[in-house]
């Protein structure tokens, strides 16, 4: 992966992180592999409200193990959930999701960041050339709705390679609509608000931070700083 934008104007997220971005890219091209049930583009946004419902039940758990209820889960308490939920990674890997999800750098993180790094753990313990495919989440609930996003990338990965290009997400609006210069334009404004760091690529991290903006869980994450600032 490219990109014309200098690292230091990047999200840290979004760096090149080369053993976790490998991993998720071979794990999502597995997956693809068995297809996908979603057909039109329309069939996801429609999801959109379950979708919604679903992640923000997540929020007990968060609040769970921000032991010290500051908005924010760091490196231990990432530990000590990873522990809880029986999620069987190394050390390493958890650092390294960490790293991967703590976007906005404040060795912390946030409610949204926290879900994205939950649905990258369901997709990498489905790897069954990988050490994760007996772990479990302890989270059978949001299991289902991670599910539903990882086929909604393989719906738009049309060449299953394990990335979302800009001619895939204009291809995936096509498909629903007719086609004119008004669905190219949303295609182009939905892929831009994936392709974070704008090497006309779009992963499957990239996608669930754009997909938690699109639900509006990312509006909770702001929220929360106000308050905290205020008090």
């Amino acid at each position: 992966m490219g990109g014309a934008v200098a690292k230091q104007n990047l999200p840290k997220a979004l760096m090149p992180e080369k053993k976790l971005e490998i991993k998720i890219v071979e794990a999502m091209q597995q997956r693809e592999s068995r297809g996908t049930s979603i057909k039109s583009f329309n069939s996801i946004i429609l999801k959109f409200p379950k979708i919604d419902t679903s992640l923000r039940k997540c929020k007990a758990t968060f609040q769970q193990f921000d032991e010290d209820a500051n908005g924010m889960i760091d490196r231990q308490e990432l530990k000590n959930c990873f522990r809880e939920l029986k999620i069987n990674f190394t050390e390493e890997e958890v650092s390294d999701l960490f790293e991967a999800c703590d976007i906005s750098d404040e060795m912390g993180m946030k409610f949204s960041e926290f879900i994205v790094l939950l649905c990258l753990v369901y997709l990498l313990k489905q790897d069954s050339t990988g050490l994760h495919v007996k772990s479990r989440m302890g989270l059978p609930d949001l299991e289902s709705t991670f599910e539903t996003l990882v086929e909604a990338f393989v719906f738009l990965d049309k060449n299953h390679d394990g990335h979302v290009s800009r001619r895939e997400m204009v291809e995936a609006i096509n498909e629903t609509t007719s086609g004119g210069r008004s669905s190219g334009r949303i295609a182009m404004r939905r892929f831009e608000e994936m392709d974070w760091d704008k090497n006309g690529m779009v992963n499957f991290k990239e996608f669930l931070f754009a997909f938690t903006r699109w639900v509006g869980i990312d509006n909770d994450d702001e929220e929360g700083d106000d308050v905290a600032q205020n008090n």
